[in-house]
């Protein structure tokens, strides 16, 4: 059974070469994992969990910053080594969404308008584990950009 979860069909072509490489290494040609296929259905399985976690490691391993974003609500996150940075913006009232929200804003209309909170969360299990599930829920992989613009503005 795969870790994270078994990659879609969809995402196996995409990996296509990367999975040929992947039996190359473990000793399996093209002819072996077509018999494979039909003869020995669960080993095959095994080998479609192993790859999958083998990718999901990799992607979630180089995951640096994620995203939450709501109409009311934003939550940016740094994930370090051993714990995550995170800014939350929200609205305090339905008259503001946060794409009203501007870092640049006075900060007295940014006081009034928004909340901000900022804090640090140790990794409550394995880091790979917990951003995977964190993605799983919505969280979007994304660069440095929005982490620095909130960090700026709660300042």
């Amino acid at each position: 059974m795969a870790k994270y979860r078994i990659l879609t069909k969809e995402e196996l072509v995409n990996f296509e070469k990367e999975f040929i490489d992947f039996l190359v290494v473990n000793g399996i040609v093209a002819e072996d994992w077509e018999k494979m296929k039909i003869e020995e259905e669960e080993k095959a399985e095994k080998i479609i969990d192993l790859f999958s976690d083998v990718v999901f490691e990799g992607v979630l391993r180089k995951i640096q910053f994620l995203e939450l974003h709501t109409e009311t609500y934003v939550q940016a996150i740094q994930c370090l080594s051993d714990s995550m940075n995170m800014v939350v913006i929200s609205s305090k009232s339905k008259n503001f969404k946060i794409s009203d929200f501007n870092p640049a804003s006075p900060k007295s209309f940014i006081a009034e308008n928004f909340e901000l909170h900022s804090g640090t969360k140790p990794y409550s299990k394995d880091r790979e584990l917990e951003l995977f599930e964190m993605t799983e829920r919505g969280y979007q992989i994304s660069d440095d950009q929005l982490f620095k613009s909130l960090i700026i503005a709660t300042v």
